[in-house]
């Protein structure tokens, strides 16, 4: 099965409602579709959201990366050349995080393909399917009860909660949310990097005596703060979550060795696809340390990856992958089926993505000579 060329497009899926949190607001899943073509007629799926203000990957940036540097070095190649092509993929530069995922996920599609096996057996088939939260945007504390009841009523049994936007208003939002939804339901908060360390502590002592009853809360302060991250996971009972601050296996190795977090969240975008994941997993099996499998605004494709990985291993026990379920349309035919809160695996070869409606082509192809 030899690569022979590799086509870019554009998938732009309206949202139910708008994306909010402490730093962005998202209408619609803008993202870049890689399509790896090969010999043999299959074809490997790859996806990348760019997500500025978390990655620093913009559209033109990953488009560029993947036609400038990534895709060059594939044509010709055989993919069960994998090792090299993934381990070539992950130096051919630096950072540029979300092409390296979209390129990656995509060869694991054709390897996948290649063995006919899907990817989630592939990396090591613990179970076929996983339970998600569902994300609650960050807005007045009377709107985000009126989404949480929703999201009750479409059978989502625990919420991830965006806060940090006047963090003098978190503590109502959450008020808000616990008495609309009552107290079965798992409440997991997210500050996106918005609270100081201090304040962090404050605010989620004040969540603790109204009896809020919060499962974790994720990346409370900057990311680059990894000794306020470790003085609010010392100093709350609230187990804490680093998400921004670990982009790379070293990061997640970091947090684990100064205890900084009591839990990581890996997103294929930050750290450049599954194969770097996997190493943050078997970092996180060393250190005893559970997994998050997250997600940015992203389609089905990329969220399909990262279910495989997910139901893959059993030391990612928390899944907040719920991006396809806000899109108000999926326009993917095949991969993991989405039951609100319920994903299956797909049992087809590789991802199992049989195609994309709506996708625009750039037209920047690169085939063999």
């Amino acid at each position: 099965m030899k690569i022979t060329n590799v086509e870019l497009g554009m998938l732009s899926v309206p949202l139910r409602v708008p994306f909010k949190t402490a730093r962005r607001r998202v209408d619609s899943v803008e993202d870049v579709i890689v399509l790896i073509r090969t010999d043999t007629g299959a074809t490997g799926y790859g996806e990348a959201p760019p997500t500025g203000v978390v990655t620093g990957d913009t559209t033109g940036g990953i488009i560029d990366a993947i036609r400038t540097h990534l895709a060059p070095m594939l044509i010709g190649r055989d993919v069960n050349e994998f090792e090299d092509l993934i381990r070539n993929v992950q130096t051919a530069l630096i950072h540029n995080t979300s092409a390296k995922a979209a390129v990656d996920m995509a060869l694991y599609d054709l390897y996948g393909q290649l063995w006919n096996i899907p990817v989630h057996k592939l990396l090591g088939g613990a179970r076929d399917g996983i339970v998600t939260d569902i994300t609650i945007s960050v807005n007045a504390p009377e709107e985000m009860a009126r989404d949480a009841r929703d999201a009750i009523r479409r059978g989502y049994d625990t919420l991830k909660i965006k806060v940090g936007i006047d963090p003098s208003l978190d503590v109502a939002r959450l008020v808000a949310v616990r008495d609309a939804v009552g107290k079965n339901v798992r409440i997991r908060i997210d500050a996106n990097q918005a609270w100081r360390p201090r304040e962090a502590v404050r605010i989620l002592a004040q969540m603790a005596e109204k009896g809020l009853d919060i499962e974790l809360v994720e990346q409370p302060v900057a990311a680059a703060d990894i000794d306020g991250l470790a003085y609010v996971t010392r100093e709350s009972d609230v187990p804490v979550l680093a998400d921004e601050a670990v982009f790379s296996p070293a990061d997640a190795l970091r947090i684990m060795q100064l205890h900084a977090a009591d839990m990581v969240n890996i997103k294929l975008m930050k750290c450049g696809g599954l194969y770097p994941a996997q190493q943050i997993i078997a970092t996180a099996e060393i250190y005893g340390m559970e997994c998050m499998l997250g997600c940015m605004l992203e389609a089905k494709i990329s969220v399909n990856a990262a279910v495989a990985l997910a139901c893959a291993k059993k030391i990612v026990t928390r899944i907040d992958l719920d991006g396809p379920v806000l899109c108000r349309e999926d326009p993917i035919e095949g991969g993991a089926q989405f039951n609100e809160k319920d994903i299956t695996a797909s049992t087809a070869p590789g991802l199992g993505i049989k195609g994309v409606a709506g996708l625009k082509m750039l037209f920047l192809r690169l085939s063999a000579i």
